[in-house]
């Protein structure tokens, strides 16, 4: 039977992102489409690589029916989302693409967003949408919450060699690159292309990134002791894309060995043959995550690259994973295209 759906925040990459990825899904129909913003606009005006689908207008949220919606994503900011989710309907299923609801502690919200969260009684509902390591509790949940896409590449990597105790955990280092598409739609000088393009650059330094947050949270709980990641990301001139790579003390081989046996059996989650190491345009436009491992020249050390897609694996590819398993489909329905190359 079809689910019909709403996309709240139609109007950003993600919710664009839902839209490509929901038209093709066999079992989900899009029924609502909102955009504060550019509400009473066809799709086809705001984003004009979808003018080929018969899509809703855009309209405000108050103007949604949710007694006729099976499921909700929320593709707001963050602060916006919480103040949204908190007013729908209480029996109404939502996956949230904001950082609202990742964080399960409210004084972790504040440390790292600056503000007290406006709907904390949600926030200890919410199941973090790792979907690979939370998927029994995503099956049966009524809100899940997103993951950052960052986050999600780092712990694609670390969770595995936390839980296997094979890495040092006092000595890792994480290094991320991610598309300018990671910074949303929203006009801002520095993502201009006369200052971004031919260039990358730093930023987020000396742990300040928000991502930390689900970093301490999610490795600290598997470990059962405070784990705390140095971690720097860097914005690089390409649309989509995340690649993350990983300084850690142990032995490649069993490095290798662990992820590879973690992975077998997920269908999105690819581990390269030992030495391989992965390119961003392997999953560009697809819901894949590419691993390689390769050791390094001084003995004992081991370099892991994870790559994926920003907007998809990382964030509305994700999103409907989540929401197969909350509408009890298959995990992988709809998410099986190939990547797109070149």
């Amino acid at each position: 039977m079809t689910k019909n759906i709403a996309i709240l925040g139609a109007s950003g990459y993600t919710g664009a992102e839902l839209v490509r990825l929901i038209s093709t899904h066999p079992d989900l129909r899009i029924a609502a489409l909102t955009g504060e913003r550019k509400a009473g606009q066809p799709m086809a005006s705001v984003f004009p690589f979808l003018r080929h689908l018969d899509l809703p207008d855009l309209c405000r949220i108050d103007e949604v029916d949710f007694a006729k919606i099976d499921l909700a994503f929320c593709a707001l900011p963050h602060a916006t989302s919480q103040a949204v989710i908190k007013a729908l309907p209480g029996d109404l299923r939502v996956v949230d693409l904001s950082a609202d609801f990742r964080l399960r502690d409210p004084a972790a919200y504040e440390k790292w967003y600056g503000q007290h969260h406006a709907a904390p009684e949600l926030q200890a509902e919410a199941v973090y949408g790792l979907t690979e390591f939370y998927r029994a509790q995503i099956s049966g949940a009524r809100l899940v919450a997103g993951t950052g896409c960052n986050a999600a590449t780092g712990q694609y990597i670390l969770r595995p060699l936390i839980e296997a105790g094979c890495i040092d955990l006092d000595r890792i280092i994480m290094d991320l690159k991610c598309g300018v598409s990671g910074a949303g739609r929203a006009l801002k000088e520095n993502l201009l292309h006369a200052e971004l393009s031919e260039g990358t650059a730093a930023y987020a330094v000396g742990g300040t990134h928000r991502h930390l947050g689900e970093f301490d949270q999610e490795f600290s709980a598997i470990a059962g002791r405070e784990v705390r990641i140095q971690f720097t990301p860097h914005l690089l001139p390409m649309n989509r894309g995340i690649l993350a790579t990983a300084w850690l003390d142990g032995d490649a081989d069993r490095i290798h060995n662990v992820l590879q046996a973690r992975y077998a059996d997920e269908p999105f989650v690819k581990v390269l043959p030992f030495g391989t190491t992965p390119s961003t345009h392997d999953v560009r436009g697809s819901n894949f995550v590419h691993i390689g491992i390769v050791g390094d020249r001084i003995p004992g050390r081991a370099l892991v690259v994870a790559v994926l897609d920003n907007l998809c694996k990382g964030s509305s590819g994700q999103a409907v994973q989540n929401a197969n398993l909350m509408l009890g489909l298959p995990e992988t329905t709809g998410l099986m295209g190939a990547p797109v190359f070149p």
